[in-house]
């Protein structure tokens, strides 16, 4: 009994997980009503995620030292995360926010992909089926509810979204580095901010202006802590204990609840398509990560 509980709140864990990374699009498109641009949300959201996250590698007794080699991986990692973190939320300003995250849930195809292309992982029928019923579902997504195409932009940044973060998934399996994940994704985020605040000042709307309103710092806090965070610390837990491949699996969680808030929060339109778009995105995706191991 006791580890049928204990396997349990594994799975509760796993859950929490991907409902609190589903929340992104809860905090964005507050902070985008009152005006801020993609790079000032993110800059908050990682600025407080990297204040909270140092505070538990503390708390824990953990070091900060890193190595040579270490440093360059994550430099890496931060590029790729500010790529990713970037494009996800630009793609909110063109689509329903709903649509972008099933979008951005294609990872773990892209995942399968890079390992076949790049490090000749043979690619069997279960992929190639897969990735046949996804484009089935985005071709379904394609008109959104209104039953206006959707913006060829806004395509194009959901997916560059979810590419750069299947290559940061491929990256961080492949170099291995020997620290905690609560620690490493500091550091990512640490370069991401950094990233961040080169293309805010270059390409972007500048400098991030300090908040001025309650409702502002309360939605920027509330990025770095729940999606970010909680959403990392639940993962951390959940894998510890049920595995990577069911926690995967419960991470079609995440579309769902960003669904779920865009129609009840933000008025979206969910049509009978979009639904059915939507189920052959997750769908192929959790049988992908049933598969892989």
């Amino acid at each position: 009994m006791k580890k049928n509980n204990f396997v349990m709140k594994g799975f509760a864990f796993a859950a929490l997980s991907a409902i609190c990374y589903g929340t992104n699009p809860l905090g964005a498109l507050h902070l985008y009503a009152q005006n801020y641009s993609p790079e000032t949300v993110l800059f908050y959201r990682f600025f407080t995620a990297a204040l909270l996250l140092f505070v538990v590698i503390l708390a824990k007794g953990s070091h900060f030292k890193i190595s040579f080699r270490e440093f360059g991986a994550l430099v890496a990692f931060g590029f790729l995360f500010a790529v990713s973190s970037l494009t996800y939320y630009a793609s909110f300003k063109y689509m329903d926010a709903g649509l972008a995250s099933t979008l951005l849930f294609l990872y773990p195809l892209e995942v399968s992909v890079l390992m076949a292309v790049f490090f000749k992982e043979k690619i069997k029928t279960w992929t190639i089926v897969s990735i046949a019923v996804s484009m089935a579902g985005v071709a379904l997504l394609y008109r959104g509810g209104d039953g206006v195409p959707l913006s060829t932009v806004g395509l194009m940044l959901a997916f560059a979204s979810s590419i750069s973060y299947a290559i940061y998934m491929v990256m961080a399996n492949r170099i291995k580095l020997q620290m905690g994940s609560v620690k490493m994704t500091f550091y990512a985020i640490c370069f991401c901010l950094v990233f961040l605040l080169l293309y805010s000042v270059t390409l972007g709307s500048g400098l991030p202006p300090v908040f001025t309103q309650a409702s502002s710092w309360g939605w920027g806090f509330m990025l770095g802590l729940v999606p970010t965070v909680l959403s990392l610390i639940f993962m951390v837990k959940a894998v510890k204990i049920i595995g990577s491949t069911p926690t995967a699996i419960l991470g079609a969680l995440e579309p769902v609840t960003a669904v779920t808030i865009g129609v009840l929060v933000f008025g979206e339109v969910l049509t009978g398509r979009l639904i059915a778009g939507i189920l052959l995105i997750l769908g192929s995706t959790v049988l992908i990560a049933a598969k892989r191991k």
